[in-house]
């Protein structure tokens, strides 16, 4: 599968701009962020392929899959008031920073031996902990923004490697609207908490 330049910039407008909208949606705890992020997700899928980052291709097919998790897990638990924002402990990310590191290893060993991938261990890093992240989010664990600080500036620098432009620019706008979410998250889980003690 191939794209010329005009076809691979059509591909990442219509992915940002949903993926945008589906990180607004979820700054803001609404749960129709969830299916424009599927949406945005499916389409930059085929962009990933196409210049060669294997392991983006995956995490975002992750993305789609688990943004109807998210989906459906916002929209069931909400229906009796049941799914807050929540905070974890430090032997919790201790177990998810092994796993993420073990599975980054792992899968850029896969793709830098066995495939043409290109930045096999960078593009494994940041889809591993991504996996992370994301699933964080389907759960409203307030720190998944804060794992979503460290990626995005990481992304950055790897959109831009691979001459994904808009991307890169993307990941600069994510790295300020995950500070954002994270302060609008903190507030909300604040709030909840003082309310139960009153």
């Amino acid at each position: 599968m191939s794209f010329d330049l005009t076809t691979n910039n059509i591909l990442e407008i219509l992915g940002i701009g949903l993926t945008l909208a589906y990180s607004v949606g979820l700054m803001f705890q609404k749960i129709w962020g969830w299916p424009l992020g599927i949406l945005g997700s499916f389409i930059s899928i085929f962009l990933f392929v196409d210049v060669k980052l294997y392991s983006e291709a995956v995490l975002y097919g992750f993305y789609v899959i688990f943004g109807f998790y998210g989906w459906y897990n916002w929209t069931n638990r909400s229906k009796d008031n049941g799914l807050k924002i929540i905070v974890k402990g430090a032997l919790w990310h201790i177990s998810f920073f092994i796993l993420g590191i073990s599975c980054a290893l792992g899968l850029g060993y896969y793709f830098q031996t066995q495939t043409d991938a290109n930045n096999a261990y960078e593009d494994s890093f940041s889809t591993t902990f991504s996996f992370i992240a994301t699933y964080f989010e389907t759960q409203k664990i307030l720190s998944s923004w804060l794992y979503w600080i460290v990626l995005n500036a990481f992304s950055v620098y790897l959109y831009y490697l691979r001459g994904l432009e808009i991307y890169g620019t993307l990941m600069i706008v994510y790295f300020f609207l995950s500070i954002w979410g994270y302060l609008e998250w903190r507030k909300s889980y604040r709030l909840t908490v003082s309310q139960q003690l009153y």
